[in-house]
């Protein structure tokens, strides 16, 4: 049995063209999305803070009930309950929101008052939060906060 070499080529481009598009397929990164977060956290102290709450991350279109711990070191007195909402950007799967995040923030409450932050944690997924906080609370401190799903 003879093949031609016409009909050759286009079995051997169509190969070719399959391998590449297949390794192209699997090397390509996953994409980083952005999520919706919302929060209820609620903090107080005397120079060492300690605070804590439950939130959601909406992501992809599913709910996702978080937890809030935190601790904050400084100048920090008083006691405050914030409402959050935000977003979590660079996150690619629920479980990248888990983690310990950190920023240096100042900021004063009395009776009620607005705020916003931004913090990361390792994985790299940036929380941009704001809202509203009521109570009593003035604070220039380096802060911890850990996320993690419930």
């Amino acid at each position: 049995m003879r093949i031609s070499a016409s009909r050759l080529a286009p079995t051997t481009i169509q190969t070719v063209f399959l391998a590449l598009l297949a390794i192209g397929v699997v090397s390509t990164p996953s994409r980083a999305d952005t999520g919706i977060v919302s929060a209820v956290v609620s903090k107080g102290g005397f120079i060492v803070g300690f605070g804590g709450g439950r939130g959601t991350l909406i992501l992809h279109g599913h709910s996702y009930p978080l937890v809030i711990g935190g601790m904050s070191f400084g100048a920090t007195i008083g006691l405050s309950t914030a409402h959050l909402r935000g977003h979590a950007y660079q996150i690619r799967t629920p479980n990248d929101i888990e983690g310990t995040y950190s920023a240096i923030g100042a900021g004063v409450a009395v009776v009620a008052g607005g705020g916003s932050v931004r913090l990361r944690n390792i994985k790299g997924v940036v929380l941009e939060l704001a809202g509203t906080r009521v109570g009593v609370e003035f604070s220039i401190a380096m802060s911890g906060v850990t996320v993690r799903l419930r």
